[in-house]
């Protein structure tokens, strides 16, 4: 179908202008570090793939606006109503092909891109030129390292709910000694300095001495509000992980809001792609004349901008309990729906 042919063609000049955009930053945080000539470019090539998702409905637009003034421009848009297909038709089908797209992301893609993007994580991580403060999220739990002074904390919990950590340990070490390790059932982390319960305190100096309290205080640089803030990335979880896996992330720590918020995200992919099809259709085909390239390339990139800050803006009344989180996710939806309903109406008149 020559309609995925434009798509194929915007999706990889998409990815050369992010390719060459990423490649600089990257270019630009290594530069002052010891690492091969390849390895800027090897994380971009890891970075693009879920970039191109993320972008993936306004790729879709631009390519479905191409489409359609190429099709006004030769006899194509004739020759199908001449074989029984109406407009409606012909943008249904184009629709239907990016939400049975978007679907075949979710599924097969995006469990690709969300380990690539893990494993970028990680690298970058590794080479952070602030090494002294590293943050990490496992399948065992939550792994913190902070340095302070000639002291080092390698702290670990089992779940984060609310403003609590359960079943916490703090390594300190000096030097390549290990001179203390605090256990506590539970950590109020509410403010920078925690307040552990259910203490007992290894001291390591010549004899092992064991002290237990009932709770005693300990300073760290996160708090409940730069922890959540660090949990928000999702990117690393793929569509089916969370599906399969949502209450064990919830378990993990991860805001059972944000991880709502990101399962919608992901189901009203396909929706979104069906939709920026329609979008293009009604830009395009409610008028006849051949002559409007130059208006459609404007229109086209106002739609995408319009639309990427709604969205956001939709998003950031969630957050701030304007509007519900549901709503806060649909609502871009809703009204682009109600817009291309009416939209369409026009266009199978024409």
């Amino acid at each position: 179908m020559k309609f995925l042919k434009v798509l194929f063609n915007v999706l990889l000049i998409f990815i050369a202008l992010a390719l060459i955009l990423t490649l600089f930053e990257e270019i630009e945080f290594f530069k002052k570090l010891n690492v091969s000539n390849g390895l800027p470019f090897f994380l971009t090539l890891l970075y693009i793939p879920n970039l191109s998702i993320n972008l993936f409905p306004f790729i879709i637009f631009i390519s479905a606006m191409w489409y359609f003034v190429s099709i006004k421009l030769k006899p194509d848009l004739i020759s199908f109503k001449v074989f029984g297909y109406s407009n409606l038709k012909i943008v249904f089908i184009l629709a239907t092909t990016s939400f049975v797209l978007g679907t075949l992301i979710l599924i097969t893609i995006n469990p690709i891109t969300s380990n690539m993007i893990k494993y970028y994580e990680e690298i970058k991580s590794r080479h952070s030129r602030d090494t002294d403060h590293l943050f990490a999220i496992t399948k065992n739990g939550l792994w913190i390292k902070e340095i302070s002074g000639p002291i080092s904390n390698i702290i670990t919990a089992g779940t984060f709910k609310n403003s609590s950590l359960s079943d916490v340990s703090i390594f300190q070490i000096k030097g390549d000694g290990l001179i203390k390790r605090i256990e506590a059932k539970e950590a109020d982390i509410s403010s920078n300095t925690w307040v552990l319960k259910k203490v007992k305190t290894y001291y390591f100096n010549e004899d092992i001495e064991i002290i237990e309290e009932d709770e005693i205080q300990f300073y760290s640089i996160y708090d409940i509000k730069k922890i959540n803030n660090l949990y928000k990335n999702l990117d690393t979880i793929s569509f089916l992980s969370l599906v399969t896996k949502y209450k064990e992330l919830n378990e993990k720590g991860y805001s059972s809001n944000i991880l709502f918020q990101k399962l919608n995200t992901f189901v009203t992919l396909p929706i979104y792609l069906f939709l920026m099809v329609v979008l293009a259709a009604i830009f395009t085909l409610s008028s006849v004349k051949k002559s409007q390239n130059i208006y459609y390339i404007f229109i086209s990139i106002l739609s995408c901008v319009i639309i990427y800050y709604f969205k956001d803006l939709s998003i950031a009344l969630g957050e701030t309990n304007r509007i519900s989180d549901t709503l806060s996710i649909w609502m871009p939806i809703i009204l682009i729906s109600l817009f291309c309903l009416i939209g369409m109406i026009q266009i199978n008149e024409k």
